[in-house]
């Protein structure tokens, strides 16, 4: 059995972003590969990207689906790191030049005005803590081959992370019912997919609050004033350059950017 180099898959990982180069799964090289190891990786390269001086403005989830945890076989979401060099303006031009094979996805976004800790979490805890939420596009870019990974590899690359457009409209979610929140996720404005609220683990904060208990296992929390990704409402559909992509949430506003070259 293979030991994993934390470092130096990370460092391998890293290149494949900033070289914009796919690369084949690690676990080939480490089929013995544990969910631990993964997140250790995923660690080094947080690390590698805030010693360059980059700055985390939020985790987010993955695998929120309750078919897309059947499908890898998991009973609980996964997480990775939004970076401020990911963020694309809203209404913004996102370069595919920049990326690999890039998808997008709606989802909601929570920003916390006090720090919440797990374990025990809730989502009416989670809830209460919220400041506002607002509309998100995240654009996932798998640094694997045809987007082709076991689930130790995704948790290693950061879970995807690569881009992120966040809604100027802000709304309290006090009194409003986010598990039947409508979204609609359109391209050159045709509808591509579209979903609620619940499809996000029965509801968006019931995300949040499992990211707060999950991250209590090594002594972390949320935080105030994070951007936090509460996992996808709709599918991940393909790009291409030319596109205008945009998605609609009931109550709580729009969000949309271009592709450009």
């Amino acid at each position: 059995m293979s030991t994993v180099n934390y470092q130096s898959t990370a460092e391998f990982l890293h290149r494949a972003e900033t070289e914009k180069k796919d690369v084949f799964r690690i676990t080939a090289d480490y089929p013995d590969m544990t969910i631990d190891d993964a997140y250790k990786i995923q660690e080094k390269l947080v690390a590698i990207k805030l010693g360059q001086g980059h700055r985390v403005i939020g985790p987010k989830m993955g695998l929120t689906s309750q078919a897309k945890m059947k499908q890898m076989n998991v009973e609980e979401p996964i997480y990775g790191y939004i970076f401020d060099y990911m963020v694309v303006p809203e209404g913004g031009a996102l370069s595919m030049q920049e990326l690999i094979h890039p998808k997008v996805e709606a989802e909601i976004a929570f920003v916390l005005g006090k720090d919440i800790e797990g374990p025990g979490m809730t989502g009416a805890q989670v809830l209460a803590a919220t400041e506002y939420v607002v509309p998100a596009l995240e654009i996932i870019d798998s640094r694997y081959e045809n987007f082709k990974f076991t689930l130790p590899d995704v948790i290693a690359d950061n879970a995807s992370s690569s881009r992120v457009v966040i809604g100027n409209r802000v709304t309290d979610p006090a009194g409003l019912e986010l598990d039947l929140v409508g979204v609609t996720l359109s391209i050159n404005g045709e509808i591509k997919d579209f979903g609620a609220g619940a499809a996000v683990v029965g509801h968006p904060a019931n995300s949040i609050a499992m990211l707060a208990n999950m991250l209590a296992r090594k002594g972390e929390k949320l935080k105030a004033g994070d951007v936090i990704l509460s996992g996808a409402v709709t599918g991940a559909v393909m790009l291409s350059v030319g596109d205008t992509v945009s998605a609609k949430l009931d109550g709580l506003g729009e969000v949309s950017f271009k592709v450009i070259e």
